[in-house]
């Protein structure tokens, strides 16, 4: 599976501490496994999938879209606060 990622992506990225990152790898794992495990949204978002998993006690979500059956592009990563603003403001 090849995993692509956007600009917004890659600097939060940056940013995050090592046990967020680690966290973030093994959801990113589930995800280009199995890419239908997260909750395709409808609307405004249709076509983005959100993904939930814990860092620190804290719900993270990562959005991202099938390409295709080989590539995923994640797009947002972070805390709900704020997530869906960011979100549509990248999409």
């Amino acid at each position: 599976m090849v995993v692509n990622f956007g600009s917004n992506f890659s600097r939060t990225l940056k940013k995050l501490h090592p046990n967020q990152k680690k966290a973030l790898d093994k959801a990113v794992a589930s995800v280009a496994t199995t890419p239908e495990i997260g909750e395709p949204k409808v609307g405004d978002l249709a076509g983005i999938y959100i993904y939930k998993f814990k860092v620190n006690k804290v719900e993270w979500l990562l959005a991202y879209r099938i390409v295709s059956k080989k590539q995923i592009n994640l797009l947002v990563v972070g805390p709900h606060e704020n997530f869906y603003r960011d979100l549509k403001n990248n999409n």
